[in-house]
């Protein structure tokens, strides 16, 4: 009977945070993603002609430095008002009403619900009312939903809101919910923005995430787009369909070291993995970043050859595909096969080694680190730069462990 599509944190031309320190990253690619995306939902809106879109807030990622971003929402939404599609629109704590102050004139098929109370909108031609509030401000800590007004009855009711439902740690907490508040409202659907994560977190009604259209970090893995749902005469849902919408894909890409015998077949590995996650990937650009874990007796020589397979990771991306594979980092989370005790028994100055490993603060790093950062060679110092407390720890630990390994197995041969 009606299908609609509900998508939200459009975050368009949102800024490339931590990009620049990467001199090889496809700036441009992923700087144009957001507006790609918000071309791909507009695309599929009309390919399925949908009776309506929703975009449950934070269409833009703050206050336009000239009025491009706005301009070119514009144009998307005129697409639709040609086929005589409506979009409904609320502002989330990233474009809320006190963030925007160069904003433009709305296409009239655009509906933006008001930040100063909750207000409804029931289409013209069909049994559908829309219930929604705008951000006034960037932090709203009260429970908008509990005044959203009463359903209208007979009709196919949704809330659009944008909520940290529940609370979650990966977001800030702004209009807190929780889902009984929603249930208890009487709403067949309630489209939700603010977490990134697409999700359904129930079905009678139907409460869900739909996500961000496009994925701008390593922490937005996986595929991101909006959710497309058909209604049926008796005014319940009957399908309700995840549909990606990103040009972008990030993945973290773990590979098990554990059963690796020869080093030298790991490049073959590496390979084999990174083909796997580009299929995945769909035609899209792939930023990957590549991890190395499991308990394995190269832990040591991976971290002091860390450069040599940054090199030999990223040589690989561009011998597959040069295009569509960006190698963001690589990463490692190896654990030794080395029996620290059997280790620190071989002479004390070794377990003096050992035990000040052991009690090394990151948080206070004592001298004899910082002297044994100087000795090391410049290709490991160089990748040690700029790393954090704890990475820090780890790497000199791996490195000072596999020197010490090294010196035994000699010492043991020369016997």
């Amino acid at each position: 009977m009606l299908t609609f599509i509900h998508a939200a944190d459009l975050h368009l031309d949102s800024p490339l945070r931590g990009l620049s320190r990467h001199d090889d990253a496809p700036i441009e690619e992923i700087r144009g993603a957001t507006r790609r995306a918000l071309e791909n939902l507009v695309d599929l809106a009309i390919s399925q002609k949908v009776d309506f879109l929703l975009i449950a807030g934070d269409l833009y990622d703050g206050d336009h430095k000239d009025y491009s971003t706005a301009l070119f929402f514009n144009q998307q939404m005129l697409r639709l008002k040609q086929v005589g599609i409506p979009a409904f629109l609320i502002q989330g704590n990233h474009d809320a009403a006190s963030v925007i102050t160069q904003s433009l004139t709305l296409p009239d098929n655009v509906h933006l619900f008001p930040h100063h109370e909750p207000t409804s909108h029931t289409l013209p031609n069909l049994p559908v009312t829309i219930h929604g509030q705008s951000f006034p401000d960037t932090k709203v800590d009260q429970n908008l939903s509990l005044n959203y007004p009463e359903p209208t009855p007979e009709n196919f009711n949704i809330g659009l809101l944008h909520t940290s439902l529940g609370g979650n740690a990966d977001h800030d907490t702004y209009s807190p919910c929780s889902l009984t508040d929603l249930t208890k409202k009487g709403y067949q659907y309630w489209a939700l923005g603010h977490i990134h994560k697409p999700s359904v977190l129930q079905k009678d009604p139907w409460i869900v995430y739909s996500g961000n259209t496009q994925g701008r970090k390593m922490n937005e893995r996986g595929p991101r787009g909006c959710s497309l749902v058909k209604v049926d005469q008796t005014l319940n849902v009957t399908s309700h369909e995840f549909i990606p919408l990103d040009v972008v894909r990030w993945e973290d890409l773990a590979l098990d070291l554990t059963s690796l015998e020869e080093l030298d077949s790991l490049r073959e590995q590496i390979s084999e993995a990174i083909q796997t996650a580009l299929s995945n990937a769909e035609d899209r650009l792939l930023a990957l970043r590549l991890t190395l874990k499991g308990t394995t007796q190269h832990h040591g020589i991976l971290h002091t050859e860390l450069g040599r397979w940054k090199a030999e990771a990223t040589a690989l991306c561009q011998e597959i595909s040069p295009t569509q594979l960006w190698l963001e980092s690589l990463k490692l989370s190896t654990q030794p096969v080395t029996d620290l005790v059997e280790l620190a028994n071989r002479d004390d100055l070794t377990a003096l080694v050992l035990q000040a490993l052991e009690n090394f603060t990151p948080e206070d790093k004592p001298s004899s680190i910082t002297a044994l950062e100087s000795k090391l060679p410049h290709e490991i110092g160089s990748e040690l730069d700029g790393q954090n407390p704890e990475q820090l720890r780890e790497e000199i630990s791996a490195i000072v462990l596999h020197s010490i390994s090294m010196s035994s197995a000699s010492d043991s041969h020369a016997l």
